[in-house]
């Protein structure tokens, strides 16, 4: 089952924010996040707040029901409007996940942003993206996602090998991504996005190098390969504990991610975050750039996580709940946060070391720039940068990412 939220002060029932929240806020970007919590079946590996029929049955009516969760869902985009206020940005980015965002109808994610459109306006270039599973749309889905507005879709193809996506519990077939690409392509979809996991038990090197081949020669210009992690809770979890299927080690991830970038990059790829490569600058994922810097975004939904000037807060996770809230026109925030801004320091340094540029020498403590000197003399830091005052991973850093950004908050 999805993992537990966090514990947190209460959210107001009208949602209002403190007022150093919006405080400088026409200088920091604003995305929007819309979590669809629907699923046709439960992925193995998966500990995200999604739900299928048979879990939703009896537990919430017709308010957990998928057919009028784009009105639901549209409710929270009015409540952001006025939390929010008089604030005067435009979205910039637009991000729809899930679960599978495709089982709604195209009209109802269309129906989803037009409300975001209405209530705030969408800034010149607005990223607007969805996941899709590869087995959910046609092309006439993805031309209607098209004509309401979507430019960028990504789709989740996990491995080529059968075998793969049985332990992974993917019900998609071998092939299937690949051709959504072209009929994205086909629908007018500029920037096409494929993600990718590394490390599934009985995963050989020759079914990733496979893998990662069919992945570049559907022509995306985005792909996202990430080293499986098994959640306490999951079914993978269990089948691992039983000793049904073994657990794969750290070397082999290591192994995987070398055979990654050598792939990627050879085919015009660059990375921009440890577990992301794009072929320009242009297909980077804007939003989740936005995480990684910390900018405003608003996450609407079950469970759904929102960040603004400081201040983070979380959504009830399930459907009903979250739709009883919304329909006695409370918020459906469960929790939130004051960061403080040691807090703040800590998560940009957490998150912009992942990237490229790197994380300026600046936010770093007398510890944390002492371990970067020793990271720097082990190979784990950019001479170049670090020169300019920013620390960025070598490629050997990005194998040890979590243990160097570790040692640098210190």
């Amino acid at each position: 089952m999805p993992s537990a939220l966090p514990d947190g002060e209460p959210v107001p029932d009208d949602g209002a924010l403190p007022p150093h929240a919006l405080a400088g806020a026409a200088d920091r970007p604003l995305g929007f996040y819309l979590h669809v919590p629907y699923c046709a079946s439960r992925c193995g590996y998966c500990d995200f707040n999604t739900y299928t029929a048979t879990e939703l049955r009896g537990t919430g009516g017709v308010l957990a029901s998928r057919d009028n969760y784009a009105v639901t869902l549209t409710d929270e985009i009015r409540l952001a409007r006025k939390v929010l206020g008089d604030d005067p940005r435009q979205v910039s980015t637009v991000f729809v996940g899930g679960g599978t965002p495709t089982l709604l109808a195209a009209a109802d994610l269309v129906r989803m942003l037009a409300a975001i459109r209405d209530e705030f306006g969408l800034a010149a270039g607005a990223e607007i993206t969805t996941e899709a599973n590869p087995e959910s749309v046609d092309p006439a889905y993805l031309a209607a996602l098209r004509a309401g507005g979507f430019n960028r879709i990504s789709f989740g193809m996990q491995s080529a090998r059968q075998h793969v996506l049985r332990v992974l519990d993917r019900t998609h077939t071998p092939g299937r991504p690949e051709r959504c690409v072209a009929e994205a392509h086909a629908a007018g979809f500029e920037h096409v996005n494929l993600d990718l996991i590394y490390g599934t038990p009985g995963e050989s090197d020759d079914d990733w190098r496979a893998s990662l081949d069919a992945a570049l020669g559907a022509g995306p210009d985005h792909v996202s390969a990430y080293a499986l992690i098994v959640e306490e809770g999951t079914q993978l979890a269990r089948r691992i504990r039983r000793g049904e299927i073994p657990m794969t080690d750290d070397d082999v991830h290591a192994d995987r991610y070398l055979m990654a970038e050598e792939a990627l990059s050879s085919a015009g790829f660059e990375w921009y975050e440890v577990s992301n490569w794009a072929r320009s600058e242009a297909g980077r994922c804007l939003h989740n750039e936005l995480y990684w810097r910390g900018a405003d975004w608003w996450g609407a939904g079950p469970g759904a996580h929102s960040h603004v000037g400081g201040v983070r807060w979380w959504n009830v996770k399930h459907p009903g709940a979250y739709a009883a809230a919304l329909a006695a026109g409370r918020s459906p925030g469960a929790g939130r946060e004051l960061l403080t801004d040691e807090d703040r320091r800590v998560e940009r340094v957490l998150l912009e070391l992942r990237l490229r540029d790197g994380v300026p020498l600046s936010l770093l403590r007398e510890a944390g720039l002492a371990a970067s000197r020793r990271a720097l003399a082990d190979g784990l830091l950019d001479a170049g940068p670090y020169e300019e005052g920013r620390a960025a991973l070598t490629l050997r850093g990005r194998l040890l990412a979590d243990a160097v950004v570790r040692d640098l908050v210190d």
